[in-house]
């Protein structure tokens, strides 16, 4: 059997368990049939401690030294497999019972590690038995150095160390380089955070990189080397040492080896960990002894190196690869990668993944193989962010580059690097004006200070950087960081200088939304930065909705308390309780123990609570009455809230809804079986109380004009018109008889109208919408309902409660279908043609692209066909050539600031200006028109301290439970009506908790607000 002896495992008590191994196998009277392999490191460091049980190739990980007497007695003596060791893949769900089939190795091409976890670093003849020092007797007795130079220009090997420079033609400058001696370095000062390639290499198989050093210095003509390691490596230096005593003894080092005229000396050079020795004039300077610092090049070290003599430097992988090109062949190795990036590359795969550790790769393969496939995806079901490639000097690469291949060219041309090979895989839950802050920080103490524009410009820069993530941004900060970047690039001496902000230029390309929230809102979209987060769950709200404070309130059964938090922000808060999408769930810390806590339908039992009681919460104004009025067109979530919060601020508001009834979508579109409209009803009369007016029936460009508004004493105006016109299908048949539009088909259903649909019903799309819509469609008497999506389940947008819900009602869900004709017969609906799809390349949004598949359509029988694929806003109704513009979107365009449009006094926002959303992002649109326009009204500047400040916070102490909160315990179950009944009626679904059940699921939030 092979124990891992890496570092990683290690740590995790590799070596407790190898010598419990050795001791059990004595105890059963094993020996003479059980052998115990210290290998080097597997790469799979997080799983550790790996054993794999040899020839069958059994793998067991995370072993433990109490696992050892039954591995031994079981599997080692009666071959008998232990289910509960084996791995199981996240992703499929998968036990899997040998190395070789687990899919972290199976995506794998391990050619430098092929030998890792097979030999034992510290016994040469480990490494002989498997073709050792082959390469070196080749080159030595069958080729020329000239042959050998050219052999490694054709593979088309380039240095693993970052730069990328082709290796054969590095060797062939230094074999024609005047001059003796001469030297070779291989470059083991490997300092990037999260990168542990070449040590690995060096713990698991050192013979590996001294053969390569030995048919380098063969080439070139060279006799005494260097290895230069950092010498926090012990396990590395106490190999390689190892390594070359035995290689000496054997006469593969030191005169005559082999035989042969051919000399090689090498020492060890242990550095003290600075990172800019990795800069190889700034590496050769400490082997003579010097400070390490770069020099200006050229010459470059081939022709004036090591104590100016001719000196061909390369880093740990570059050496490894030279044993399978000369027992390959150029041609073999060539035929791996792509056209200018050859062979393999070893990736340290770290951060938010499922499968950390060490991924060996052909060049060409692309993030999402590696990410998804190898890696195992995210954690937690979460969304990708972005990955640092290149180590801290690198580039992050948002979702749209899953599909790039990794090779250097390419990484080049996306603003990124290849590097060492770190590859730092990052969630929702990162920031990325916190992560360029880091790595700049980090390269900003490691310059040498040579020269200014990397001494003085990474200071300047990481002062900014550190600013903004204090809340202390200003304007024309993204601007300074992008000038100085550029500038300190160009002007540098070294690659530290030349690609240190690299982090910076590449996250405010892609993320400048996330630089300008910190500046301009004080916020951190990610609650990551500690100074601008009270709660990870209030600072992911969009209307900041105090979580943390009402759970604990409902906790101590102070419910009416709750409700008032909760009203602070969130008027809405039996409709949101039911509807929302509950992004404050995403990032609750307590999914990081067990599950989220349910913040949603606590809100929603805080509500329920009050209407049980049959009171209303009295009206609270936080300033003193005006007459001044403001009017308001659009009575949907974003109207509604800045009516209430325009209203507690002591304005007169009317809301202007061109419905019959108050609510907009959430009374239009929402079914009664998931929003009540006593509920509804409920919400809304709460929010009149502070002064607020409704006016039904009145629609903008029919009954009104904003002319008109203004002349009616009015002095703002706020447009939520929302976005209630269904998108086209843009299909053949689109308007035959059956044909249902979604929005149209639901406004008609929520606001009385009986729609009897006999037969079979498809409704097309993946949102809320198209949910509520099949779900609406079986309760009107649909004996079959399908959703047609041309995605798969996991990119749908809807609510997973909703998915849920669906599949629980037998609602049909196909995936990875689009709709591609209407079939009609005798004037109405007989059938959809459907093309099947598959999922392509990903989108900015980090969703794979359906790309259909030739000559896969057929035709699904069905009675009617619903569209709900989206929806957009109404303009019709602004006065046309009065300087209102639409954007590509279709939504009005306004100052994204402050949402004032053109006209004085005119403001929009919702999903009027968003497009599509959701109705707590709405709401957070009327809370911001609501801010701009009482400053506007107080003549105030509109654009200054927009920050959030809460009104009130709720004190409730932190209980004495001795960390019981800390420990698993499962989310509380919502009640819900029997399936066989919910389908037959309109009837509210989930019925909510009840007291005790609200109580337990408060207690489990974790009160992050005061660990902050």
């Amino acid at each position: 059997m092979t124990i891992c002896g890496g570092t990683g495992c290690l740590a995790w008590g590799g070596e407790e368990v190898r010598l419990a191994f050795i001791e059990e196998i004595r105890k059963q009277g094993l020996e003479g049939r059980a052998e115990v392999l210290r290998t080097g490191c597997h790469g799979f460091c997080e799983r550790g401690p790996v054993v794999v049980i040899l020839p069958q190739e059994i793998f067991y990980q995370q072993v433990a030294v109490e696992d050892v007497p039954e591995i031994v007695s079981e599997t080692v003596a009666r071959g008998r497999v232990l289910d509960r060791l084996l791995y199981t893949d996240p992703a499929t769900g998968r036990v899997v019972v040998y190395d070789h089939e687990v899919p972290f190795y199976k995506g794998q091409m391990r050619k430098v590690f092929s030998d890792n976890g097979r030999i034992d670093p510290r016994e040469i003849r480990d490494y002989i038995y498997r073709g050792g020092y082959s390469a070196l007797s080749k080159a030595l007795f069958s080729l020329s150095p000239d042959q050998v130079v050219q052999e490694v220009e054709k593979s088309g090997l380039r240095g693993r160390g970052g730069a990328g420079f082709p290796t054969g033609q590095k060797w062939r400058f230094a074999r024609r380089a005047e001059g003796t001696p001469k030297y070779i370095v291989c470059n083991a000062d490997e300092g990037d955070p999260g990168a542990f390639m070449d040590r690995s290499v060096l713990e698991g198989n050192p013979h590996l990189v001294l053969e390569g050093m030995l048919i380098a210095g063969y080439a070139i003509g060279a006799e005494d080397s260097y290895v230069y390691v950092r010498a926090e490596y012990p396990l590395a230096v106490e190999h390689l040492k190892i390594a070359l005593k035995q290689a000496e003894e054997l006469g593969l080092l030191g005169d005559s080896i082999l035989g042969s005229k051919f000399r090689f000396h090498v020492k060890i050079k242990e550095g003290a960990g600075a990172f800019v020795c990795g800069e190889e004039t700034a590496l050769l300077a400490s082997i003579e002894g010097k400070r390490g610092m770069p020099r200006a090049r050229p010459p470059f070290p081939a022709l004036a190196g090591l104590w100016g003599k001719p000196t061909n430097i390369n880093n740990v992988e570059t050496f490894a690869n030279i044993r399978s090109i000369l027992e390959e062949g150029a041609e073999a190795y060539a035929a791996v990668g792509t056209a200018g990036s050859k062979g393999t590359k070893i990736f340290s795969l770290t951060g938010k993944i499922n499968n950390t550790g060490l991924v060996e790769v052909p060049m060409g393969t692309t993030l999402r193989d590696v990410i998804f496939e190898i890696g195992g995806g995210i954690p937690r079901g979460r969304r990708f962010k972005a990955a640092q490639m290149g180590g801290p000097s690198g580039g992050c690469l948002p979702p749209q580059y899953l599909d790039l291949p990794i090779d250097y060219e390419s990484l080049a041309k996306a603003g990124s690097m290849m590097g060492s090979g770190g590859m730092i895989v990052m969630d929702e839950k990162t920031c990325m004006v916190d992560i360029a802050r880091f790595f700049l920080s980090f390269t900003q103490d490691e310059s040498c200070g040579k020269c200014t524009p990397c001494r003085l410009g990474t200071k300047r820069m990481l002062e900014i950087l550190t600013r903004i993530t204090q809340g202390q941004g200003r304007e024309g900060d993204i601007e300074l960081l992008l000038e100085m970047g550029k500038s300190i690039k160009d002007a540098s001496l070294c690659g530290l200088g030349q690609t240190c902000p690299n982090p910076v230029l590449s996250t405010v390309a892609h993320f400048r939304s996330e630089y300008e929230a910190h500046i301009r809102g004080k916020y951190c979209p990610a609650g990551a930065c500690e100074a601008l987060v009270f709660a990870p769950c209030e600072n992911t709200c969009p209307v900041r909705c105090d979580a943390a404070g009402y759970a604990a309130l409902i906790a101590a059964g102070r419910y009416e308390e709750a409700l008032s938090i909760i009203r602070l922000t969130m008027p809405l808060a039996g409709i949101c309780g039911r509807v929302c999408n509950h992004p404050c769930e995403d990032m609750c810390k307590r999914g990081e123990i067990d599950e989220p806590l349910a913040i949603a339908s606590l809100k929603r039992f805080a509500s329920d609570w009050e209407r049980k009681q049959n009171k209303l919460e009295p009206a609270t104004f936080v300033e003193k009455m005006k007459e001044t009025s403001v009017a308001i067109v659009g009575a949907g979530p974003a109207g509604l809230n800045a009516g209430y919060h325009l209203g507690r601020r002591g304005y007169r508001v009317t809301l202007f809804e061109s419905l019959p009834v108050a609510g907009g979508m959430l009374a239009a579109g929402i079914p009664d079986y998931r929003l009540p409209r006593e509920v509804l009803a409920r919400d809304i009369r709460f929010i009149c109380q502070h002064r607020v007016e409704i006016r039904t029936g009145r629609t903008l460009g029919r009954d009104f004009s904003i002319e008109d508004l203004f002349r009616q004493g009015y002095k703002a105006v706020f447009l939520a018109l929302g976005a209630q016109r269904d998108q086209k299908l843009n299909i053949h048949g689109e308007g035959t008889e059956g044909v249902l539009p979604g929005i149209d088909f639901l406004r008609r259903v929520n606001l009385g109208e009986r729609i009897p649909l006999p037969g079979k019903a498809a409704v097309i799309g993946g949102g809320n919408v198209a949910f509520d819509a099949a779900r609406t469609a079986l309760r009107l008497g649909a004996e079959e309902v399908f959703i047609v999506y041309r995605r798969t389940r996991d990119e749908m947008p809807a609510n997973e409660e909703e998915i849920e819900e669906a599949e629980h009602e037998k609602i049909k869900l196909l995936y990875l279908l689009a709709p591609t004709r209407v079939i009609s017969g005798n004037g109405r609906v007989c059938g959809l043609e459907c093309q099947r799809m598959e999922l392509g390349d990903f989108d900015a949004g980090g969703r794979r692209r359906p790309v259909p598949v030739k000559g896969s359509e057929f035709v699904l029988d069905v009675d009617w066909i619903i569209p709900a694929i989206g929806y957009v806003p109404d303009l019709s109704g602004l006065p046309q050539g009065d300087g209102f513009t639409a954007t590509k979107a279709g939504t009005l365009s306004v100052d994204p600031l402050t949402l004032a449009t053109h006209l004085p006094g005119v403001f929009a926002g919702g999903d009027l200006v968003t497009g599509p959303s959701t109705v707590v992002e709405a709401m957070a649109g009327g809370y911001e028109a609501a801010v701009s326009i009482d400053r506007f009204l107080k003549g105030q500047d509109l654009r200054a301290d927009r920050v959030f400040k809460a009104e009130e916070r709720a004190e409730v102490p932190k209980g004495d439970d001795g960390g019981e909160e800390e420990k698993e315990k499962p989310r509380a179950a919502m009640a819900a009506l029997p399936v066989g009944r919910r389908v037959c009626t309109f009837e509210e679904v989930n019925l909510g908790f009840d007291e005790e059940t609200a109580i337990r699921e408060a207690k489990r939030c974790l009160r992050c607000e005061l660990k902050g």
